[in-house]
């Protein structure tokens, strides 16, 4: 790739870090696909690094290729090889990728063998197959003390919940028989497991749920619940807002408890997660939907948007209704809301949608990717007990993204 020697990749690598130790005195060394480079050279390279005054040294499987049981032996050899490391303090570091499912393996491999800094993403995002995962790594590392003897600083009962609001801000949704995290990772089917966790946990958990953030508060509360019992139960799961944020959250919770008339703790975890920016008032708003569809049937779609006003432009919100035709009610929907913006290049790519909870009444999460007119893509988010709406309210969430966005870029060329 860098079409180059091997000393003239050492001579890079030296002056690379003597450039960077010239700013801070904190430098981190990585060298690209580690685990595929001859050891030896490899061994070479980390030395020179350290000796140019890298702080921290990152030996990275770039693709996924690493052994958990070779890669251990590597991060113990390359300490036993070069001194230097302990001498110096330089923390030894690893990036593992996922290609083959390993990396959370490989990098508890690498923690027993002396590294002290991993690499994570939150529910294992990133190139490809994903990276190391983040909740399940530290639960392995807290879990498993009795081997590995260490332990990190990081507050565990936050995974779940971290989880959840990175999935809802990416688009990426979670599977249900993730560990640590999934919506299953507690949950017990069979008979003789059931009966062995109602007598102790312990018979078939080996972490608590607490522990992660996924006990659940069973709090239930319904349209005739107000303010005190509200913000009670948003202090209980965690949450602490501020004041517009909290009326913004009110004004949902609410309007969900007028439709489905209870609210559970899952429920609200998902409307305290935000959607957009909490000035509203430079959004375009859903303010209904109408469709229509039947067997031998075109589907039809009838939006009515509010369009946010431009106090510099000198106009005021207005409201428009367009209808459309699709070849589902999703898709008219979103040609509807397509036609009302004036966008008609915007195109939807990926669609999600999900229960939050079980029943009939069961809260729909929609996440949707558009590309705009310059093909860049935007995430969208929608939640409604009717997954229709929710499919209207994530198009126009990606698409009031998409324009707050090259907005903000124009003013910055400008």
């Amino acid at each position: 790739m860098l079409q180059a020697s091997e000393d003239e990749i050492l001579q890079q690598t030296i002056r690379a870090v003597e450039m960077a130790k010239a700013y801070t005195d904190d430098v981190e060394f990585s060298p690209q696909d580690a685990t595929r480079t001859d050891f030896a050279f490899l061994v070479d390279i980390v030395a020179a690094a350290v000796e140019a005054g890298a702080t921290t040294v990152n030996i990275p499987d770039t693709v996924g290729y690493a052994i958990p049981y070779d890669f251990g032996n590597w991060i113990a050899e390359i300490q036993r090889r070069i001194p230097a490391i302990a001498e110096r303090g330089v923390v030894l570091s690893v990036h593992c990728h996922n290609d083959l499912g390993l990396a959370v393996a490989n990098s508890l491999e690498a923690v027993r063998n002396g590294a002290r800094q991993i690499e994570v993403a939150v529910n294992g995002i990133g190139e490809r197959a994903g990276n190391c995962s983040l909740e399940e790594v530290v639960m392995a590392i807290r879990t498993r003390a009795d081997l590995l003897g260490r332990d990190h600083g990081l507050d565990t009962r936050e995974l779940t919940r971290t989880s959840r609001l990175v999935s809802s801000l990416t688009g990426y949704s979670v599977q249900k028989n993730k560990a640590v995290v999934g919506e299953n990772a507690f949950a017990h089917e069979s008979g003789i497991h059931q009966h062995g966790v109602l007598a102790d946990r312990l018979t078939y958990e080996i972490m608590r749920s607490e522990d992660v953030g996924a006990a659940g508060s069973q709090i239930v509360l319904g349209k005739h619940s107000g303010r005190h019992a509200f913000f009670k139960a948003v202090e209980e799961l965690g949450h602490t807002l501020t004041d517009e944020e909290g009326a913004i959250a009110f004004q949902r919770f609410k309007e969900l408890a007028d439709r489905k008339g209870l609210v559970s703790s899952e429920d609200l975890e998902v409307i305290l997660v935000p959607t957009g920016p909490s000035d509203t008032s430079r959004e375009d708003r859903l303010v209904s939907i109408r469709v229509s569809s039947g067997t031998g049937e075109t589907p039809q779609a009838e939006v009515e948007l509010e369009l946010h006003g431009d106090a510099e432009a000198g106009t005021q919100p207005r409201r428009v209704r367009v209808a459309s035709e699709g070849d589902g009610m999703v898709d008219a929907v979103c040609k509807a809301i397509r036609g009302a913006l004036e966008r008609p290049d915007v195109r939807l790519g990926t669609y999600q949608v999900g229960a939050v909870t079980g029943g009939l009444d069961a809260l729909a999460e929609v996440m949707v990717t558009v590309a705009d007119e310059q093909g860049a893509t935007f995430t969208g988010r929608g939640v409604s007990t009717d997954v229709v709406e929710a499919s209207g309210i994530a198009y126009l969430d990606a698409l009031n993204r998409s324009r707050r966005l090259t907005a903000r870029g124009a003013e910055f060329r400008a």
